[in-house]
């Protein structure tokens, strides 16, 4: 066994296609339509997997959730899924075209038969049943995504023969007329009209999930015409003109457009496909961040984090660094400094100025479509440079912020799923969102939780464990099944267990980074030697056999983290769960810790067990796990006092004075734990009071006052 810091894997914003799909394709009830372009294959082919990809992802269908909460919030949209009428979502499209409705009323929300959105539901409705296709592999809601996908190919049809008005090319495909598009050239604004290439988007990607992950070849047919439309469009306008338009406030955002064309020219080699993606470029504000240069601050989060999704699959066909440079800077600016506890992003769906966590803090925070557009933009960075921080923001988000958004509810009738989600003091959740953006994000969100858990190497002779969510994994090249037992997101032991197959084969096992309290690794009951340092891999390399066992172990630990604008605005996290105040109190609750720790010098001593699992309480309130969606109001932010120094009941009357950079006196002393002896408990307080006293903070008399309750402390450990 080896230690294999900084290496990681990711997946492919196109899947590949599973076996039943294929076989799927051919047998579908959907008719391709007339013309269609011989360029288009009859039958599902994955696309290319470009050269420079470290790894691969497994197909929806080779990873199945085991028991636990994913699954079950997973199921709750399934069934949303199977029972949400198909001629609900087509019902705008249906009307554009001049067809009948059949009398069905459009979703709500912006998705109505007058709304400038209408459409874009449609294409992620397209997306959630493909999804759950590939999943379960249930004939009926592949009946249902042909029957969507054959309805749309009809109102293409229609609208290219009789549109009234006509659009100006056949592979045209909306839910309104082309007016909208006509109007962004001429860069009339929001809301006016509402995003028209965003709506586009998300219509093609939904046909494209149709074809890669349950094999209609129509859908492929239907995306490629699209595709034309919109090179014949754009293709002619000046750049200066095409960069005018991105630059508008959501009338000019387009969603992943670029990435989507480039995804369909993967599959049809098409370069007026490839050429229109490239009509997306956002100038000003990708030669910035390919500079490096933060100029995010008043930006809308969502209009652009998914250009930068697109810029990765453009570096893959073009090789030109410039887009992938600007893609893992904007990573860095988002990830880091404009990131809530939580995993999400934003105010108001507007980026904020770098580092301001503490004051942006309110009830419009974290749109929930930015935390899933980040997520998909850190896989695909993973492909090119495995670093296992992608994965660790990976986690966090979809563990905090995407299994917290969907209500713990059933549902036929609405997503039940979060846009804003409050970081400030006593917010709620609300849920619903028909026909939002985050409603149909939110659809998609939960039906495809088992694709970043494994991936593979390029040359097949390595296995990634990315997220520790029970399921099974299998392998038919190689004849291996793996199947995990875990409790995640809840602590325990994680096993992984060969149930069928064996061979060669490198196990590469996650360590994430809040795995500070160690991380243990056993096979077959023997404990592995191997030092395995937190936000790496560690790679378990044998010839493995059926009924072979690996065990992983990763105790969890109370931890704060502290907003990068304040440290005493605060979050509380056992291992990487969100633990969130239940309080509706509309200011900060205020927590103090230090006096009540011992030399071990754990938030253990202050945050106790309250008798439910992943339950706590302090200062007399519950503290409860982030994902349990309910209606309760809850603090995800605290404020931390700790007013003079104190240890335990010895009070040495001098105040607990911050340096430069927020830290106190008690939290740099407290970083050093735990102590072994009260000895070298004293010895750290004595030089730390002393850095203090050198640097003006302590005077001399403070200083030994200090020194002095330190040694008259009784600190148990």
């Amino acid at each position: 066994m080896r230690l294999a810091a900084g290496t990681a894997a990711a997946a492919p914003l196109l899947y590949p296609i599973p076996a039943a799909a294929r076989t799927a394709s051919t047998s579908s009830t959907a008719t391709p339509l007339a013309g269609t372009p011989a360029h288009v294959p009859s039958t599902a082919a994955p696309a290319a997997v470009p050269a420079t990809w470290a790894v691969h992802p497994f197909p929806l269908d080779q990873v199945t959730l085991g028991d636990g909460v994913f699954r079950r919030k997973r199921d709750l949209m399934l069934d949303y899924a199977r029972a949400y009428p198909a001629d609900r979502i087509l019902a705008v499209f249906r009307a554009n075209a001049g067809l009948d409705t059949r009398g069905a009323r459009p979703p709500g929300g912006w998705e109505t038969a007058d709304g400038n959105l209408r459409g874009h539901y449609g294409g992620h409705f397209l997306t959630l049943v493909s999804q759950a296709y590939a999943d379960t592999r249930e004939a009926a809601l592949k009946t249902k995504l042909d029957q969507l996908v054959a309805a749309l190919g009809e109102c293409q049809q229609a609208l290219a023969e009789h549109g009234s008005p006509k659009p100006s090319h056949p592979g045209y495909l909306a839910a309104y007329p082309e007016t909208q598009f006509i109007l962004l050239e001429s860069y009339t604004t929001y809301p006016t009209i509402w995003a028209p290439y965003y709506t586009c988007h998300k219509i093609m990607r939904g046909l494209l999930d149709a074809y890669t992950l349950a094999g209609n070849a129509q859908a492929l047919a239907i995306a490629s015409k699209m595709g034309d439309w919109v090179h014949s469009r754009l293709g002619r306008l000046p750049k200066a003109q095409l960069e005018r338009m991105w630059s508008i406030y959501i009338a000019g955002e387009y969603g992943g457009m670029n990435e989507v064309l480039a995804d369909l020219h993967a599959l049809t080699g098409r370069a007026e496909h490839l050429a229109a993606a490239r009509c997306f470029d956002n100038t000003s504000l990708l030669e910035a961040c390919a500079g490096d240069r933060d100029i995010l601050e008043g930006r809308h989060a969502n209009q652009h984090i998914p250009q930068f999704t697109g810029y990765v699959r453009l570096f893959d066909h073009t090789g030109d660094e410039k887009y992938a440079a600007a893609a893992r800077n904007f990573w860095h600016m988002v990830a880091g400094p404009r990131t809530y506890s939580l995993g999400g992003t934003g105010q108001g769906e507007m980026f904020r100025a770098r580092n301001a966590i503490a004051a942006t803090l309110g009830d419009n925070n974290a749109e929930t479509c930015a935390t899933y557009n980040m997520l998909k933009l850190s896989r695909q960075l993973f492909f090119h440079e495995p670093d296992p921080a992608y994965m660790d923001h990976y986690e966090r988000g979809l563990t905090n912020h995407i299994l917290a958004s969907r209500r713990d509810a059933a549902s036929t009738v609405s997503p039940e799923v979060t846009y804003f989600v409050g970081m400030g003091p006593g917010v709620v959740r609300e849920y619903d969102n028909t026909g939002t953006c985050c409603g149909g994000t939110g659809m998609e969100n939960h039906t495809k939780y088992q694709d970043s858990v494994y991936f593979r190497s390029a040359d097949g002779n390595a296995v990634y464990v990315n997220l520790y969510l029970a399921s099974t994994l299998r392998l038919p090249e190689r004849g291996l099944v793996i199947e995990q037992a875990s409790s995640y997101p809840a602590e325990g032991v994680r096993t992984l267990t060969f149930r069928e197959g064996g061979g060669t084969l490198d196990l590469k096992l996650r360590v994430p980074s809040w795995a500070t309290a160690g991380f243990t690794v056993a096979v077959n009951g023997v404990r592995q030697q191997a030092q395995a340092m937190p936000g790496s891999y560690l790679t378990l390399s044998r010839n493995w056999r059926r009924g072979d066992r690996v065990t992983a172990s990763a105790p969890y630990r109370l931890r704060v983290e502290r907003a990068l604008d304040d440290p005493t605005v605060q979050s509380l996290f056992h291992g990487p769960v969100l633990l969130v105040a239940r309080s509706r109190e509309t200011a900060f609750r205020q927590f103090s810790f230090y006096r009540d720790f011992t030399l071990r010098g754990d938030l253990a001593d202050a945050v106790r067990p309250e008798g439910r699992p992943q339950h706590f309480t302090t200062h007399g309130l519950t503290l409860a796990p982030f994902h349990i969606a309910d209606d309760a109001a809850y603090h995800a932010y605290f404020r931390r006092t700790e007013p003079v120094v104190v240890f335990g009941a010895s009070d040495s009357g001098v105040a607990n004075r911050a340096r430069g950079d927020g830290l106190t006196f008690l939290d740099v002393l407290w970083e050093q734990a735990p102590f072994a002896t009260s000895a070298r408990f004293v010895d750290a307080v004595r030089a730390v009071a002393d850095v203090w006293l050198s640097e003006g903070l302590f005077t001399r008399s403070e200083r030994d006052r200090v020194v002095a309750a330190a040694g008259a402390a009784n600190l148990r450990r």
